[in-house]
């Protein structure tokens, strides 16, 4: 294909040179945004008188023949041109001839790949929204589902309180919901058009950057046009905000990883999510998770790529930011075959309510209700802390639980020991009875779930 910058320069580029320049490979998902993009613009140039009215309604006919083509199959790419910007535009001269070389009237190719990038990567937004409601929204049924399911909660790993394992679930919706915040956020912010900035100084044709950004579902333009070329912040933010989701991800197939073990036989992952081993036949490997697990590393590397890309750029448009796409089009991908595969597996998880409950009856874990137990009868907590503490040490040294001590036993301890405290020390005593906000309580947890799906609705 003849180089639409062709003029400046008489030798012609090395081929691995154009090989070297090249981004048809990968900027090419992004078709359909610049024909739409094109589109938009040609009306623009028309309604300004920038080009006539029968000149503009042929762009755009043109254009929309591209498209179709290409969805069809009819038009395969051509490789060969430099990007899919200039791909399109050859086409379509190809197809109109004089005509079609009016499209590029008014801007450059600065300002339109900005513009491809940012409606490229608003759909994506979309995409990945409408997937972490879909996962969060699995979840939250999961956590009805056992939301008086008796577990061990944990810090530092070590059995710490008694919860169930619907609130141990909701931690996990309640950082999705502030992921589709970040989601939200990013995609305002980028929902500003480029196009009309031209190479970095804007034009000297009386266009109406406006019309063209009302035109394509943008909220306003870019105010300063060296900013709107020579600035990807918006593919950062969207990397950042889906490492953090990504961590999330991660953080939970951690746990369906550990809880899937047979040292601790909490959950059962469903057979369709699971892989066996070549050699030892007992074995159900949690693959899926540790792939997202995995996979977070991977769009950690996508963030860091693209700040590193930005980070010493003189202002305005360089050619290193083609490297702009390759990493936020990865991180993209990854986050959404991510949250499809974990919206996938999690309805078929089975929960195992008495090994759950049997680990939460062995650590200890109410321990401190029976502190809370004493500070009720009048001990400073501290106090209390320090003889339920005595309570535990003798328990481990005659292999004991709290529950099976004797009330002469608990009386040796404290005098303040009634027969009552059977009761307040029993596990579910101890979930009901954490009512406060935010709580592990049956009432609490239904309530975290109600407004987490109120939020999913929005």
């Amino acid at each position: 294909m003849t180089k639409l910058w062709a003029g400046r320069t008489e030798a012609e580029t090395a081929q691995l040179a154009d090989d070297f320049n090249s981004s048809i490979a990968f900027d090419s998902r992004m078709a359909k945004q610049d024909i739409t993009g094109s589109m938009a613009h040609a009306a623009m140039l028309g309604a300004k008188g920038i080009i006539t009215e029968d000149e503009a309604a042929q762009l755009i006919d043109g254009l929309q023949g591209i498209l179709d083509d290409l969805e069809s199959g009819a038009l395969p790419i051509d490789y060969a041109a430099e990007d899919i910007h200039m791909f399109v535009e050859q086409v379509l001269t190809q197809r109109l001839g004089e005509v079609g070389k009016k499209l590029h009237t008014a801007r450059s190719r600065n300002d339109q790949v900005a513009l491809d990038f940012r409606m490229y990567l608003r759909d994506e937004i979309d995409t990945l929204t409408a997937l972490t409601k879909a996962l969060a929204a699995v979840i939250c049924d999961k956590a009805e589902e056992y939301r008086d399911a008796i577990m061990p909660g944990y810090t530092h790993l070590q059995r710490a309180q008694p919860v169930t394992f619907g609130h141990q679930l909701m931690a996990y919706a309640m950082m999705l919901l502030r992921d589709l915040g970040r989601l939200q956020d990013c995609r305002r912010r980028l929902n500003l058009s480029p196009i009309g900035c031209c190479a970095l100084a804007g034009t000297t044709y009386d266009t109406d950057r406006e019309m063209e950004a009302k035109a394509l579902g943008f909220d306003g333009i870019c105010l300063n046009s060296i900013d709107g070329v020579s600035d990807r912040d918006f593919a950062a933010e969207l990397c950042a905000a889906l490492a953090i989701e990504m961590m999330h991800l991660s953080r939970l197939s951690e746990e369906l990883i550990l809880w899937s073990s047979w040292e601790f036989q909490f959950i059962e992952l469903p057979d369709a999510y699971t892989t066996g081993s070549s050699i030892m036949p007992q074995k159900k490997n949690p693959d899926m998770a540790e792939l997202v697990r995995g996979k977070t590393g991977r769009v950690y590397g996508d963030l860091m790529g693209i700040l590193t890309v930005l980070k010493g750029l003189p202002l305005a448009y360089n050619k290193d930011m083609q490297e702009d796409k390759e990493g936020v089009f990865d991180a993209c991908d990854t986050a959404k075959m991510c949250l499809e595969v974990m919206a996938g597996m999690l309805p078929g998880m089975k929960a195992r309510r008495e090994k759950m409950r049997k680990a939460a009856s062995e650590g200890f874990i109410n321990a401190t209700d029976l502190a809370d137990y004493l500070v009720t009868k009048g001990l400073p907590f501290r106090s209390a802390y320090k003889l339920s503490g005595s309570a535990v040490a003798k328990c481990i040294r005659e292999g004991k639980t709290l529950e099976s001590v004797s009330l002469e036993e608990y009386k040796e301890i404290s005098p303040l020991i009634e027969a009552d405290i059977y009761e307040h020390i029993d596990l579910r005593t101890c979930v009901s009875k954490r009512v406060s906000a935010g709580g592990t309580s049956v009432e609490s947890v239904e309530k975290q779930i109600k407004a987490a799906r109120e939020a999913l609705s929005v």
